[in-house]
């Protein structure tokens, strides 16, 4: 993706996904690439790579202790093919909640920011980058809830979802994007329950789809996004695998 078509991505996909595109590489790992656990050596400074946090170290450390959250947060080695980064996001990302035209399509501009919804007491992050296809990126994230939250949330996504199919627009940080043709999809997981969407993401020129899964497992809410980078005719798709090993993770942690 060229630069200017970068930047106006940034707008476009407001906060978390900003992540996770800084870790999908320009091309794909070789085998001499990998190490056992499945991650990819990449170059420092690389076009579009997460700008590191302080005292961070790149790939997300297996935790054996910490809260809850954190044990149900995805780590370098869960997924064999991907890099899983806890860095910090992508300092162009914009901060905060987006704000939609229109307040039927509010929890979908929520969804894309930095946490699910303002309901959410607590939000750990991750980005994902697929080894194998080129492009693919995926911005991951837990998010704790009173259970009752958690139940509204759901509902209220899917409700958004049936009544935003024509689109809307998003601001944060006076950055606007559009999200043109929101359509629910038929999406496996084994979560107490979740709703699947697709929209497309566009703006000066410049066009993604984007593929969005938010599952609620008790009292725990897991957001998955996913959009390929490598040009808009690249459609993106949440890995099952990235799926199934998040969710079995939260319930390991439970």
């Amino acid at each position: 993706m060229r630069k200017k078509a970068r930047a106006t991505m940034v707008a476009l996909v407001p906060a978390l996904l900003l992540a996770a595109v800084g870790c999908s590489s320009a091309t794909p790992a070789t085998d001499k690439d990998r190490d056992p656990k499945g991650s990819a050596e990449q170059p420092s400074g690389a076009p579009g790579a997460p700008a590191a946090s302080a005292g961070s170290t790149g790939s997300a450390k297996p935790k054996t202790g910490g809260t809850k959250l954190d044990r149900s947060a995805l780590e370098q080695g869960d997924l064999p093919g991907y890099q899983i980064s806890a860095q910090g996001k992508n300092p162009k990302a914009p901060d905060g909640q987006p704000q939609a035209d229109r307040k039927a399509c509010q929890p979908l501009a929520d969804i894309m920011g930095d946490k699910p919804d303002p309901a959410a007491r607590r939000t750990v992050n991750r980005g994902i980058g697929s080894q194998r296809q080129v492009g693919l990126a995926v911005s991951a994230s837990v998010s704790s809830y009173a259970e009752s939250d958690a139940k509204a949330l759901i509902a209220r996504l899917k409700a958004a979802v049936a009544a935003c199919g024509k689109g809307f627009t998003a601001t944060v940080e006076k950055q606007t994007g559009s999200y043109r043709e929101v359509r629910a999809v038929d999406y496996r997981t084994s979560a107490d329950e979740s709703v699947s969407w697709t929209t497309t993401a566009a703006g000066e020129g410049v066009s993604a789809q984007v593929h969005l899964v938010v599952a609620r497992e008790g009292d725990t809410v897991v957001r998955l996004m996913a959009l390929n980078v490598a040009g808009a005719d690249k459609k993106g798709q949440v890995p099952q695998e990235v799926t199934d090993k998040q969710l079995e993770k939260v319930r390991k942690a439970g």
